[in-house]
């Protein structure tokens, strides 16, 4: 129990440094908190930073959701609450304690997350998000159709059920985070992939 406990607690401040944020600072770019959208993560970054600054973001913040799950993992945590070292790194992403608690939408921790706890719930989920991208050319379109997505293919392909909650909960909040970018969708005035709305 304290295992799991300490795990969870390890995960949430893994979790909470923001990549993009120390990324701008090393690259001397603009905070992506004030800058582009105002979301400090890998999509806005490379808006106001271009692809090296915007990939090096993108690997930290899957590695950000990944690494806890896996260290979880290797010392025995297992189950439930190892889905909860998965959210917990998740949150956060979504709640850094090191950054006024000012996080991104974390599309690509849930997926580091979803990746440490069902490798194949992630590799189908990332085929969604290309599918839709490739077709609508909307990044926030396929992050949210690949993440309601996600709890089918975990039962799908077998996953624990003990990850389900927190996975339902990820799923619920990415919803929340998007819910600007699903406002725009609705009125046709979300940003396309390497272009204008």
């Amino acid at each position: 129990m304290l295992i799991d406990v300490l795990a969870i607690i390890g995960a949430y401040l893994i979790g909470s440094v923001s990549t993009a944020i120390l990324t701008c600072r090393a690259m001397g770019l603009p905070d992506p908190r004030i800058g582009g959208s105002g979301n400090p993560g890998a999509t806005n970054v490379l808006r106001i930073g271009g692809k090296k600054a915007a990939i090096i973001t993108l690997i930290g913040d899957l590695l950000k959701g990944l690494i806890p799950v896996l260290l979880a993992h290797r010392i025995g945590v297992s189950g439930l609450p190892l889905g909860l070292v998965g959210l917990a790194a998740f949150l956060g992403h979504l709640y850094p304690v090191y950054f006024g608690f000012q996080g991104g939408k974390g599309v690509a921790t849930a997926g580091g997350a979803i990746l440490g706890l069902s490798p194949a719930t992630a590799g189908a989920a990332l085929i969604t998000w290309a599918a839709v991208a490739g077709s609508t050319r909307y990044s926030s379109l396929a992050a949210l159709v690949a993440a309601v997505l996600s709890p089918v293919f975990m039962w799908l392909l077998g996953a624990p059920a003990a990850y389900q909650p927190s996975v339902l909960i990820i799923v619920a909040l990415l919803i929340w985070r998007h819910r600007e970018n699903i406002q725009r969708l609705r009125e046709g005035r979300e940003s396309r992939i390497g272009g204008k709305s």
